[in-house]
């Protein structure tokens, strides 16, 4: 999830900020039969006219090939309408991290326009069973199946029940995160990756590739595979800029397994600190993003983006934050930086993502201006590095068990 620069913090609290195709109604619309480009009408009086100067039984026989000329041409046009009306099937979504915060916003959303299913894939069955219920999602428009990203295993269960289900898969959205600023000490994943990286970058990647088949196979009219980026990672922005910024390096630590052993906890291979790896989780998701759009959307038509969808100060994310910066923090981005977002409204700019026909461009990195419009945002230098994306894109395949 994205977080933005409050830089007019106190240093000690200076921390980053970080809908179902409307159905192209291509209606036929019934026009004049034609005959060679010429309307049936304009065809009639032609004919007409030149049939004063024949005789009756010869204007009889010129008009009988006309009238056949339109009975044939009319059911034409009437069994396109029918087409252009038809209803699609539900579309269906998986959207990780959907028990709060953005993922649950964004299942709300699509939720409530009755033409997606969502499947939330969290780690807590019955958190986000509750969360569903108090957000008023109807029961037939969600289903949980359990996922915890900071386990491997965990991530291909998760797509074995998934591929079991029967369900066709038509967008994939990456959005749940691990933020740990405060960790004086690294944690790790169930095999042994940072906790911060492997989730958020590993888990996610491991989870992408298994599921690329299933949405090669969707007949939805635009499918999607969309990973939720933050503007901390970017450096080309103030947000960027606030220390410790995002840096990879040359990727040693992430080489040598992120597990302290025989390599640092960090991508870079410095020290630990987990606002730093929160960052450079967030390169690597842009850069994933990217490489998937530059190894796979010619062939396969999907749809592949990243997106900022705004300050939510108020989300959960921060909840491993100090008190202190949490009461402070959503004032400061509502009144000062004024780039504060509800977690209602960057729900549905995140399911605008996920469904509006005019952002239907792939490799793009999506943000809203205060006017709430959409516009396609610039990734720093090393966000957009393709040399660096594939190295991490090979690496993490070595790391995953996928080479």
């Amino acid at each position: 999830m994205a977080l933005q620069a409050a830089s007019l913090l106190p240093s000690a609290f200076a921390i980053p900020k970080e809908v179902c195709f409307p159905l192209g109604k291509t209606s036929a619309a019934l026009k004049d039969s034609s005959l060679l480009g010429v309307s049936l009408s304009e065809h009639l009086k032609a004919d007409f006219s030149a049939s004063v100067l024949r005789s009756k039984r010869e204007f009889s026989q010129r008009i009988g090939p006309v009238r056949a000329q339109a009975v044939v041409t009319t059911p034409a046009v009437n069994q396109a309408a029918p087409e252009g009306k038809k209803t699609l099937r539900k579309g269906c979504v998986v959207i990780t991290g959907a028990s709060s915060g953005l993922g649950l916003a964004t299942a709300k959303a699509l939720a409530e326009t009755g033409k997606w299913h969502v499947i939330m894939a969290c780690r807590d069955f019955l958190k986000t069973e509750r969360a569903a219920k108090s957000a008023g999602i109807a029961k037939e428009n969600y289903t949980v199946l359990h996922l915890d990203l900071a386990s491997l295993d965990s991530v291909r269960q998760f797509v074995d029940n998934f591929k079991r289900s029967g369900r066709p898969l038509d967008v994939l959205v990456c959005n749940a995160a691990v933020y740990l600023p405060t960790a004086k000490e690294p944690t790790f994943t169930a095999e042994g990756f940072e906790l911060s990286v492997g989730t958020n970058h590993l888990g996610h990647f491991l989870l992408s590739r298994l599921l690329l088949d299933d949405l090669k196979q969707s007949d939805y009219p635009s499918k999607r595979l969309i990973i939720v980026g933050s503007i901390t990672g970017n450096t080309n922005t103030l947000a960027g800029n606030v220390p410790p910024k995002a840096n990879l390096g040359d990727l040693r630590g992430l080489a040598g397994g992120l597990n302290g052993l025989n390599s640092s906890v960090m991508i870079d291979g410095g020290d630990f600190d987990g606002a730093k790896a929160y960052k450079d989780s967030k390169v690597c998701n842009m850069l994933t993003m990217q490489e998937f759009h530059r190894r796979y959307h010619e062939d396969t038509g999907i749809t592949f983006a990243s997106l900022y969808p705004g300050c939510i100060a108020t989300t959960g994310l921060f909840r491993e934050h100090i008190p202190l910066f949490r009461a402070l923090f959503p004032p400061f981005q509502k009144y000062i930086t004024k780039g504060f977002v509800s977690e209602d409204e960057a729900g549905k700019r995140l399911a605008q993502v996920v469904t509006d026909p005019s952002l239907t461009k792939s490799g793009v990195y999506w943000s809203w201006n205060k006017d709430s419009a959409s516009f396609e945002n610039q990734l720093s230098q090393e966000a957009s590095d393709a040399e660096k994306a594939r190295k991490v894109w090979e690496v993490s395949e070595k790391l995953v068990g996928l080479a």
